[in-house]
Protein backbone atom coordinates (compact mmCIF):
# COMPACT_ATOMS: atom_id res chain seq x y z
CA UNK A 1 0.00 0.00 0.00
CA UNK A 2 1.35 3.63 -1.22
CA UNK A 3 1.64 5.94 1.90
CA UNK A 4 0.30 9.44 1.56
CA UNK A 5 2.20 12.59 0.03
CA UNK A 6 2.40 13.96 3.84
CA UNK A 7 3.46 10.66 4.85
CA UNK A 8 6.48 11.15 2.79
CA UNK A 9 7.15 14.46 4.86
CA UNK A 10 7.40 12.70 8.10
CA UNK A 11 11.13 12.75 7.92
CA UNK A 12 11.46 10.14 10.62
CA UNK A 13 10.32 7.77 8.16
CA UNK A 14 11.11 8.84 4.42
CA UNK A 15 14.01 11.13 3.06
CA UNK A 16 13.38 12.96 -0.02
CA UNK A 17 16.37 11.51 -2.48
CA UNK A 18 15.70 13.68 -5.36
CA UNK A 19 13.41 16.50 -6.92
CA UNK A 20 13.51 15.81 -10.81
CA UNK A 21 12.10 19.03 -13.09
CA UNK A 22 10.60 17.82 -16.58
CA UNK A 23 13.19 20.12 -17.67
CA UNK A 24 16.17 17.91 -16.95
CA UNK A 25 14.41 14.54 -17.91
CA UNK A 26 16.95 14.43 -20.68
CA UNK A 27 20.38 15.04 -18.79
CA UNK A 28 18.91 12.38 -16.35
CA UNK A 29 17.97 10.12 -18.90
CA UNK A 30 21.68 10.13 -20.16
CA UNK A 31 23.12 10.29 -16.85
CA UNK A 32 20.95 6.47 -15.81
CA UNK A 33 21.63 5.49 -19.46
CA UNK A 34 25.37 5.60 -19.18
CA UNK A 35 25.42 3.65 -15.17
CA UNK A 36 26.75 0.00 -16.30
CA UNK A 37 24.16 -2.05 -14.85
CA UNK A 38 22.56 -5.46 -15.74
CA UNK A 39 19.76 -3.56 -16.66
CA UNK A 40 21.65 -1.12 -18.84
CA UNK A 41 23.01 -3.61 -20.28
CA UNK A 42 20.09 -5.48 -21.00
CA UNK A 43 18.56 -2.64 -22.47
CA UNK A 44 21.54 -2.22 -25.25
CA UNK A 45 22.07 -6.02 -25.68
CA UNK A 46 18.38 -5.78 -26.66
CA UNK A 47 18.11 -2.88 -28.75
CA UNK A 48 21.39 -4.55 -30.60
CA UNK A 49 19.26 -7.96 -30.82
CA UNK A 50 16.08 -6.34 -32.68
CA UNK A 51 18.91 -4.71 -34.99
CA UNK A 52 20.63 -7.79 -36.07
CA UNK A 53 17.69 -9.47 -36.49
CA UNK A 54 15.83 -6.60 -38.84
CA UNK A 55 18.65 -6.88 -40.85
CA UNK A 56 18.91 -10.69 -41.51
CA UNK A 57 15.50 -10.38 -42.19
CA UNK A 58 16.33 -7.29 -45.17
CA UNK A 59 18.59 -9.76 -46.12
CA UNK A 60 16.61 -12.70 -46.62
CA UNK A 61 13.74 -10.50 -48.94
CA UNK A 62 16.90 -8.92 -50.79
CA UNK A 63 16.37 -10.15 -54.41
CA UNK A 64 12.45 -10.73 -54.26
CA UNK A 65 11.13 -7.35 -53.96
CA UNK A 66 12.10 -3.87 -55.75
CA UNK A 67 14.27 -1.56 -54.10
CA UNK A 68 11.54 1.37 -54.41
CA UNK A 69 9.27 -1.31 -51.95
CA UNK A 70 11.99 -2.17 -49.89
CA UNK A 71 13.00 1.56 -49.14
CA UNK A 72 9.31 2.25 -48.15
CA UNK A 73 8.49 -0.37 -45.59
CA UNK A 74 11.81 0.95 -44.45
CA UNK A 75 10.54 4.22 -44.12
CA UNK A 76 7.38 2.93 -42.46
CA UNK A 77 9.26 1.25 -39.66
CA UNK A 78 11.97 3.92 -39.01
CA UNK A 79 9.85 6.80 -38.79
CA UNK A 80 5.85 5.95 -39.40
CA UNK A 81 4.77 3.24 -36.78
CA UNK A 82 7.13 4.40 -34.54
CA UNK A 83 4.89 7.64 -34.59
CA UNK A 84 1.81 6.05 -34.83
CA UNK A 85 2.26 4.11 -31.79
CA UNK A 86 3.20 6.68 -29.38
CA UNK A 87 -0.04 7.44 -28.61
CA UNK A 88 -0.42 3.80 -27.44
CA UNK A 89 2.67 3.16 -25.93
CA UNK A 90 1.45 6.15 -24.01
CA UNK A 91 -1.60 4.62 -23.01
CA UNK A 92 0.29 1.58 -21.85
CA UNK A 93 1.58 4.02 -19.55
CA UNK A 94 -1.74 5.43 -18.16
CA UNK A 95 -2.78 1.50 -17.52
CA UNK A 96 -1.03 0.37 -14.66
CA UNK A 97 -1.52 3.76 -13.27
CA UNK A 98 -5.56 4.11 -13.28
CA UNK A 99 -5.70 0.70 -11.80
CA UNK A 100 -3.18 1.60 -8.69
CA UNK A 101 -5.84 4.47 -8.30
CA UNK A 102 -4.51 7.50 -9.94
CA UNK A 103 -7.07 9.36 -11.44
CA UNK A 104 -4.98 12.88 -12.47
CA UNK A 105 -3.15 11.38 -15.14
CA UNK A 106 -2.17 13.33 -17.43
CA UNK A 107 0.03 12.98 -20.93
CA UNK A 108 2.70 15.84 -21.90
CA UNK A 109 5.44 16.08 -24.14
CA UNK A 110 8.25 18.39 -24.39
CA UNK A 111 9.82 18.96 -28.04
CA UNK A 112 12.81 20.78 -26.89
CA UNK A 113 13.72 17.18 -25.48
CA UNK A 114 11.53 15.49 -27.98
CA UNK A 115 10.04 13.80 -25.26
CA UNK A 116 6.43 12.29 -24.37
CA UNK A 117 5.46 11.10 -21.02
CA UNK A 118 2.96 10.04 -18.78
CA UNK A 119 2.23 11.32 -15.22
CA UNK A 120 -0.28 10.76 -12.59
CA UNK A 121 -0.26 14.45 -10.67
CA UNK A 122 -0.42 14.10 -6.54
CA UNK A 123 -0.43 10.17 -6.83
CA UNK A 124 2.20 7.92 -4.92
CA UNK A 125 3.76 5.29 -6.57
CA UNK A 126 5.26 2.27 -5.25
CA UNK A 127 8.01 1.07 -6.53
CA UNK A 128 6.10 -2.45 -7.83
CA UNK A 129 3.65 0.11 -9.34
CA UNK A 130 6.34 2.63 -10.97
CA UNK A 131 8.15 -0.43 -12.13
CA UNK A 132 5.27 -1.54 -14.14
CA UNK A 133 4.36 1.53 -15.49
CA UNK A 134 7.50 2.05 -16.95
CA UNK A 135 7.96 -1.70 -18.29
CA UNK A 136 4.37 -2.58 -19.49
CA UNK A 137 4.68 -0.70 -23.34
CA UNK A 138 8.20 -2.23 -23.82
CA UNK A 139 7.06 -5.57 -23.03
CA UNK A 140 3.78 -5.77 -24.83
CA UNK A 141 4.81 -3.85 -27.70
CA UNK A 142 7.96 -5.96 -28.15
CA UNK A 143 5.76 -9.30 -27.73
CA UNK A 144 2.69 -7.93 -30.03
CA UNK A 145 5.42 -6.72 -32.50
CA UNK A 146 7.45 -10.00 -32.67
CA UNK A 147 4.41 -12.34 -33.11
CA UNK A 148 3.43 -10.17 -36.15
CA UNK A 149 7.11 -10.52 -37.47
CA UNK A 150 7.08 -14.29 -37.35
CA UNK A 151 2.90 -14.32 -38.81
CA UNK A 152 2.95 -11.46 -41.55
CA UNK A 153 4.09 -12.08 -45.08
CA UNK A 154 7.04 -10.53 -47.04
CA UNK A 155 8.17 -6.97 -46.22
CA UNK A 156 6.21 -7.11 -43.32
CA UNK A 157 8.38 -8.78 -41.52
CA UNK A 158 11.22 -6.04 -42.49
CA UNK A 159 9.18 -2.98 -41.44
CA UNK A 160 8.12 -4.85 -38.13
CA UNK A 161 11.56 -5.86 -36.94
CA UNK A 162 12.69 -2.49 -37.84
CA UNK A 163 9.98 -0.75 -35.70
CA UNK A 164 10.49 -3.21 -33.03
CA UNK A 165 14.18 -1.71 -32.70
CA UNK A 166 12.83 1.52 -33.21
CA UNK A 167 10.36 1.47 -30.53
CA UNK A 168 13.40 -0.31 -28.09
CA UNK A 169 15.17 2.79 -28.58
CA UNK A 170 12.45 4.51 -27.19
CA UNK A 171 11.85 3.40 -24.65
CA UNK A 172 15.28 4.80 -23.31
CA UNK A 173 13.72 7.38 -20.89
CA UNK A 174 11.66 4.39 -19.36
CA UNK A 175 14.79 1.59 -18.94
CA UNK A 176 16.78 5.01 -17.43
CA UNK A 177 14.17 5.38 -14.85
CA UNK A 178 13.87 1.75 -14.01
CA UNK A 179 17.68 2.08 -13.86
CA UNK A 180 17.55 5.20 -11.19
CA UNK A 181 15.63 2.11 -8.88
CA UNK A 182 17.74 -0.77 -9.83
CA UNK A 183 21.16 1.18 -8.64
CA UNK A 184 19.08 1.46 -4.96
CA UNK A 185 17.61 -1.92 -5.46
CA UNK A 186 18.21 -2.29 -1.62
CA UNK A 187 15.81 0.70 -0.73
CA UNK A 188 12.19 0.89 -0.79
CA UNK A 189 11.42 3.94 -2.90
CA UNK A 190 8.21 5.66 -3.50
CA UNK A 191 7.75 8.61 -6.06
CA UNK A 192 5.09 11.13 -6.59
CA UNK A 193 4.71 14.21 -9.48
CA UNK A 194 3.62 17.59 -8.98
CA UNK A 195 2.09 17.90 -12.88
CA UNK A 196 1.25 21.34 -12.06
CA UNK A 197 5.01 22.41 -11.19
CA UNK A 198 6.38 20.03 -13.51
CA UNK A 199 8.61 18.17 -10.74
CA UNK A 200 8.76 14.44 -9.90
CA UNK A 201 9.95 13.78 -6.06
CA UNK A 202 11.69 10.52 -5.43
CA UNK A 203 11.47 9.21 -1.35
CA UNK A 204 13.26 6.40 0.11
CA UNK A 205 11.63 4.61 3.50
CA UNK A 206 14.13 4.61 6.35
Amino acid sequence: MAPHIEDLEDETRYRKILTLSYADLVPFIFEYLRKKTALIIFFWATCLFFLFFALRIRFNVAGYYSLARIMTHSLLGLIILPVLCIPFHELLHIIPYFFSGARKIRIGMDLKQYLFYVTAHRHVATPFVFKVVALIPFVVISIVGGYLVFTLPGLWKWSISLFLFAHTTMCAGDFALLNFYFSRRNRKIFTWDDADMQEAYFYEKL
